[in-house]
């Protein structure tokens, strides 16, 4: 049992490392009332002792002049399925890590590897019990990676993203 754990470490590092490394490019976002706002993007992913981190960054720019940034870095470590990785976004009272809790209004986050795309997914649950899925589909191409992201509420499409990104 312990000769899988390593392996399926070893494994996650192995699939991972093609993919660390810095990227940022910009893309227009439709807003929800439907105008384009220009946005920066960069993402950054890293090997861990056991696993992976990602942290991406979105800027917009107000129409003051002022910019705004949103980031979010989690760390990824092997689920046990072959190219699925839980997110270790908190650690309980014995220092191990855990998923969040989207019935306590906190993302549920897992990830996984499928050949040249690395995948992000986020699972929020709304208080009156509705849900939003979000996607960060980002996958090597000449250069850096292609993302795609998409959004989805109840089951309907609310934003759909796609750019480039280039390796810094």
């Amino acid at each position: 049992m312990a000769a899988a754990v390593v392996m399926s470490g070893q494994a996650a590092l192995a699939d991972i490392s093609r993919f660390v490394g810095e990227y940022s490019g910009s893309a227009d976002v439709e807003t929800r009332s439907g105008e384009i706002s220009p946005r920066d993007m960069s993402v950054v992913i890293g090997e861990t002792s056991d696993g992976y981190r990602v942290k991406w960054t979105s800027t917009t720019q107000k129409s003051d002049g002022r910019r705004k940034a949103k980031s979010y870095e989690i760390e990824f470590q092997p689920s046990g399925r072959d190219g699925v990785y839980a997110a270790a976004m908190k650690r309980n009272v014995f220092g191990h890590t855990e998923q969040l809790d989207p019935m306590k209004g906190e993302p549920y986050v897992w990830s996984r590897i499928t050949g040249d795309t690395l995948t992000v997914f986020s699972l929020f649950v709304a208080p009156n019990g509705d849900y939003e899925m979000q996607q960060y589909d980002r996958t090597l191409v000449d250069g850096g990676l292609q993302l795609e992201f998409n959004s989805h509420r109840n089951g309907i499409p609310t934003r759909f993203i796609s750019t480039f990104l280039a390796r810094q």
